[in-house]
């Protein structure tokens, strides 16, 4: 199998890169991210993007420099279907929703959700443990992210795990609801569980 990798892309012993993945310029993922179908990173400047561990990139999202501003995104984030990062700085455990743009020089607060749809516009700043939706989009409720953010990581990542291998089963069967359980336990008892 091959993939479209640029000779500049330094993955960090990813978890699943789909074949159908474009990454381009300089790239740094950590350790354990996944790279789902038709994702696009490009980095064609000297700013380049960073991507923190066990985060996964789902099908169609882009990620992209912007305003000669490098993106960066955390650990432990989800960047949803058909989600835009364009040159923005992403906190960890935050999820980015589906179809989602986060534009020029924006900044995530770490533990927050950006919701489906939502647009956040240049040089906006988030502050953590925010939750936002709307055109722009906008602050609707401050809470703790990090149990179900951290939680959609962690799923991603044995998913990637599973694909990796050719097994598109991941989730379902007893054996992955006891450990899906288990894992919301913990980190609903304040325990911050990595991926292993």
């Amino acid at each position: 199998m091959t993939f479209a990798l640029g000779p500049n892309v330094r993955l960090d012993r990813p978890a699943f890169v789909d074949p159908t993945a474009r990454i381009f310029g300089l790239v740094a993922a950590g350790e354990g991210s996944s790279f789902w179908p038709y994702t696009v990173i490009r980095s064609e400047g000297t700013a380049g993007v960073r991507i923190g561990r066990c985060v996964n990139v789902q099908d169609g999202a882009v990620i992209h420099l912007g305003g000669g501003k490098g993106t960066t995104i955390g650990d432990y984030c989800s960047i949803a279907h058909r989600a835009v990062v364009h040159g923005a700085e992403i906190g960890d455990d935050c999820l980015i929703g589906i179809g989602s743009v986060v534009m020029d020089g924006a900044k995530i607060g770490r533990r927050s959700i950006i919701g489906s749809m939502a647009l956040v516009p240049p040089g906006t700043v988030i502050p953590e443990g925010s939750v936002v939706m709307g055109v722009p989009g906008k602050v609707v409720a401050t809470r703790d992210n990090f149990a179900a953010n951290r939680r959609n990581a962690l799923v991603y990542y044995r998913n990637a795990c599973a694909y990796a291998i050719g097994k598109h089963d991941a989730w379902s069967g007893e054996k992955f609801a006891a450990w899906r359980s288990d894992m919301a336990a913990r980190l609903a008892a304040g325990e911050e569980v990595e991926m292993s």
